[in-house]
């Protein structure tokens, strides 16, 4: 039987067990989870937080992590300034990044979550609003959000990934993780 482990990856941490190469300590995955042979399905940036799936089973991971199966993945994205719903219907067909054109999103406004304080706290700026969106994607190119935000001249502030398919982070917590029974 596989295992499949949802873990709150806390901001500044990095999605993978070890940082050896690095001359200054950065946090990893094996400062939260001591358990053996389990490996991320994918990667959420050091800068990024929420839902990181971990698991033993590699073909899991992969229908997780491949773009081919088109997992959808749900964030939380604050960002800058305030999307004209001409912005937001520019992100639901797709942006041209440098890399090619993104599949469609699905995005939304919502209101300000209620998350966990980030540390360090996002920079507030009084003379520039910011605005929450939920933002689903179907694919995951490194730091695509990001891009497509900042594409949409809404640089992101703080991201959380929610959502992973049929998993959600729910009641955990930043830096804990529970095994999913099925």
């Amino acid at each position: 039987m596989s295992r499949l482990i949802l873990f709150n990856k806390p901001f500044d941490v990095l999605s993978q067990f070890t940082d050896a190469r690095s001359p200054t300590p950065r946090a990893t995955l094996s400062d939260f989870i001591d358990v053996p042979r389990v490996y991320p399905a994918g990667r959420l940036d050091r800068d990024s937080e929420g839902l990181l799936l971990l698991t033993d089973d590699g073909a899991l991971q992969a229908r997780i992590s491949d773009p081919r199966f088109k997992a959808p993945k749900t964030y939380l994205v604050q960002v800058e300034g305030d999307p004209a719903e001409t912005t937001l219907a520019a992100l639901r067909r797709g942006v041209t990044l440098k890399d090619g054109p993104t599949r469609p999103a699905q995005v939304r406004r919502i209101d300000t979550p209620d998350l966990w304080p980030r540390v360090p706290p996002v920079r507030f700026r009084k003379s520039v609003p910011d605005t929450w969106l939920e933002l689903t994607i179907t694919e995951g190119r490194n730091r695509q959000v990001r891009r497509m935000t900042a594409h949409a001249g809404h640089p992101t502030l703080r991201l959380v990934r929610w959502r992973i398919g049929d998993w959600s982070l729910d009641d955990l917590a930043p830096g804990t993780w529970r095994d999913v029974t099925g």
